[in-house]
């Protein structure tokens, strides 16, 4: 769907439109406390979680660049009907008020990067009201992103542009297919209206089109939402809006419980039990979510406490991205230069965050059990991403003492050949039961070579071990190394400092090497390890079954179901970019399809032009260009297939 404007449709205004009739039920706005000033500008707004927002900032000509029909079907729409409605993109991009909405903008606060950063809200985003889902399938708040100011926008315009609203419809829609809880981006407007944006955060402005993303999700509320009532904080100086507000404070606590944890609001009288196991559900659902993101190779990019939902769905893609090669000090977000919210990160952030989210919470928890809640998020992290793992490999019958060692043996393999952590995965499913012969011996060689095809050369392994750490620092390091055996041994044992000697002791034998030796070396490792997975790990799952052809066809079932073959990688979502900052929506559409069935083999992840999905030389040899620039051309790489080159130049800030 897409590209349609309003003066392609002949429908006539008057008449009654499905999106003229839904059903708004915005019970947050009459369950909790109001903002109702008419003042201009930004401003700091205390005891209120929302502020009415009275005008609206229409676009300039919106116009539809792609919907989601499963989104829009939540809220008991088509695609066709909102596609075919002459007013379609001025009601779903904020432009004209919906029947039934009541615009505002959410209130809360948030640590940005570790650090309390006081009074935040909704700065760019409109909530427009909450629907009535069909058949009584619950209620959905709706709210457009890039809708213009409010009283949060601080020095902001509030508006968004093409390509960051391209990147969240995009990932929000693949998220959902995948089967990672998330919000959902239902519509996908642009407009003749434009701003001047830093994309690269390198004093080069250009003008981008304001374009924004109708978000749909149960709720928006976040971890941040409750530290509004937070004291002044000692490191940062400032404090939240409604510091002290232990009233308003309860009365979000008990909205958010009876709307939605009503089990939790029904099994317990006393409150702060009450709360207390509201807290447990919220850790579990986010050590959950986090398992799920490291399974896919997911890297949020800005974890910060007003990122994080309340309900466990991923929230606000910003410079997120999927791994390629796998890498567990992945850092996807070019503006996180310490690595903060790295892969290997992403769960221990999580726990940094619930630990704020209590104590934002104080007196309504008891402290004890609040503290035994954060102390089981690791462990129960950890058993969510085995069993998540488990499925990846097959490994559905039994669960044995070794698993976890043969996964981790499984990613630093992957991580010192720098395989492609999608495709090598999916790779795995090939390989063969247990048998003698050599036709089982040839399948397994086949596998391997398949494997080694997503594994990078020795040039792209030597780029990748240089060290990070600035040359100042790390001369200091090893001149102590020399000089101070004692104090280097102490600055060792950091991990940024462990992280660096490893790399450097990896690039060391990389150039003691070259690349024939080298991929023999490769071979050789990952063929002991799928022997050791097929004959002390695979061989064991038939034990006692009394259908043993079923298990092996309920392995190959689960690991095509658990392993995507295809994920948002950055050089696509650049692709569908380009092709729409030149006008052409196709290409949203195609990967939106694509997304939408990522564990499928169907045909429609390949190149249009019947390429085999390798970058030709001028790709591959093609300088590389980061987010934000449009001098590309269309390219032909197959959306299945081994990233190019020229990919792991693009960087998102």
């Amino acid at each position: 769907f897409g590209g349609l404007s309003r003066s392609s449709c002949g429908l006539a205004g008057s008449v009654s439109l499905p999106l003229e009739r839904l059903p708004f039920n915005n019970t947050a706005l009459r369950r909790l406390p109001v903002d109702d000033s008419e003042a201009a500008g930004s401003r700091t707004v205390p005891g209120a979680c929302f502020s009415r927002i009275r005008t609206l900032q229409p676009l300039l000509r919106p116009t539809f660049v792609a919907v989601s029909a499963s989104a829009l079907a939540l809220l008991g729409l088509s695609g066709r009907e909102v596609l075919s409605a002459p007013l379609g993109p001025d009601y779903l991009s904020g432009s004209r008020l919906l029947p039934g909405s009541e615009p505002a903008a959410h209130c809360y606060s948030g640590h940005q990067f570790g650090l309390f950063a006081g009074q935040l809200g909704d700065g760019a985003a409109l909530y427009l009201g909450e629907v009535e889902g069909p058949g009584g399938q619950g209620r959905w708040e709706i709210q457009v992103k890039g809708a213009g100011v409010t009283p949060y926008s601080r020095d902001g315009d509030g508006r968004k542009v093409l390509r960051s609203s391209i990147r969240e419809f995009l990932c929000s829609e693949a998220m959902a297919a995948l089967g990672i809880p998330s919000t959902r981006a239902a519509a996908l407007v642009t407009s003749d209206l434009y701003v001047t944006r830093d994309p690269l955060n390198n004093g080069r402005r250009v003008r981008e089109r304001c374009s924004t993303v109708l978000r749909v999700a149960p709720s928006f509320i976040r971890f941040g939402s409750f530290e509004i009532f937070l004291g002044r904080d000692e490191f940062s100086g400032l404090q939240g809006p409604s510091a002290g507000r232990h009233d308003v404070r309860a009365q979000l606590l008990d909205y958010v419980i009876e709307s939605f944890y009503p089990s939790i609001q029904r099994r317990h009288s006393n409150r702060k039990e009450r709360n207390t196991a509201f807290f447990r559900e919220v850790a579990m659902r986010t050590a959950k979510l986090v398992a799920q993101w490291q399974s896919v190779g997911f890297c949020h990019g800005v974890l910060n406490t007003d990122n994080m939902s309340i309900l466990g769905l991923t929230l606000d893609y910003g410079p997120f991205g999927f791994m390629d090669r796998f890498d567990p000090d992945f850092v996807c977000n070019a503006s996180d230069r310490r690595g903060r919210y790295s892969y290997r990160a992403q769960p221990s952030v999580c726990r940094w965050n619930l630990a704020r989210l209590a104590e934002a919470l104080g007196s309504e928890l008891h402290g004890a059990e609040a503290g035994a809640v954060l102390d089981d998020f690791m462990p129960a992290y950890e058993a969510f991403y085995l069993g998540n793992m488990r499925r990846k490999l097959g490994l559905l019958r039994r669960e044995e003492a070794e698993d976890g060692e043969l996964v981790s043996d499984l990613l630093r393999l992957m991580h010192n050949t720098g395989a492609d952590f999608t495709n090598t995965f999916r790779l795995l499913s090939r390989v063969p039961w247990p048998a003698e012969g050599d036709r089982e011996r040839s399948a397994v060689g086949a596998v391997v070579d398949a494997i080694l095809d997503q594994c990078a050369d020795i040039e792209e392994l030597k780029v990748d071990n240089k060290p990070t750490m600035e040359e100042r620092e790390l001369a200091m390091i090893l001149s102590m190394a020399q000089t101070n055996p004692v104090m280097f041994g102490m600055v060792a044992d950091r991990p940024e400092v462990s992280q660096q000697l490893e790399r450097m002791g990896r690039l060391k034998e990389l150039l003691a090497t070259d690349q024939a030796e080298l991929r023999e070396k490769q071979r050789d490792d990952w063929i002991h390890w799928v022997g050791r997975y097929r004959s002390a790990r695979l061989a064991r799952e038939c034990d006692g079954a009394s259908d043993p052809c079923a298990v092996r066809e309920a392995r190959l079932s689960a690991m095509n179901s658990t392993n995507p073959r295809v994920v948002l990688r950055n050089y696509i979502a650049q692709n569908a970019i380009q092709a729409a900052e030149r006008g052409d929506f196709s290409e949203v559409h195609r990967i939106l399809e694509v997304l939408e069935n990522p564990y499928s083999d169907a045909p429609g992840a390949e190149p249009q032009d019947g390429s085999d999905g390798r970058s030709s030389e001028n790709q591959k040899d093609r300088e590389p260009k980061c987010e934000g620039e449009t001098d590309y051309k269309q390219l032909t790489v197959g959306y299945g297939s081994k990233p190019p080159a020229w990919a792991r130049g693009i960087c998102v800030t």
